[in-house]
C-alpha cells in the first residue's frame, strides 16, 4: 500500500476510535462504557501503526 493510502487508512481507523470513544461517553452501561474505551485504544494504537511508514518525519537538508 501506498503511504498515502496508509496515511488515509489510519485517518479512517482514528475516527472509528473517536466514535467509539463519544459512544462510550454516551454509554449508560459502565461495562459496555469500559469496552467502548477499550476497543477505541485499540484502534487508535492500530492506527498509530498503519500510518507508521518507517520514513523519517523529516527530510536530510
Amino acid at each position: 500500500m501506498s503511504a498515502a493510502g496508509e496515511a488515509g487508512r489510519a485517518q479512517q481507523i482514528r475516527a472509528k476510535a473517536q466514535d467509539l470513544e463519544q459512544a462510550a461517553e454516551r454509554a449508560t452501561d459502565p461495562q459496555e462504557r469500559q469496552r467502548l474505551k477499550d476497543k477505541a485504544r485499540r484502534l487508535k494504537e492500530q492506527s498509530e501503526h498503519t500510518g507508521d511508514t518507517g520514513k523519517p518525519d523529516i527530510h536530510p537538508m
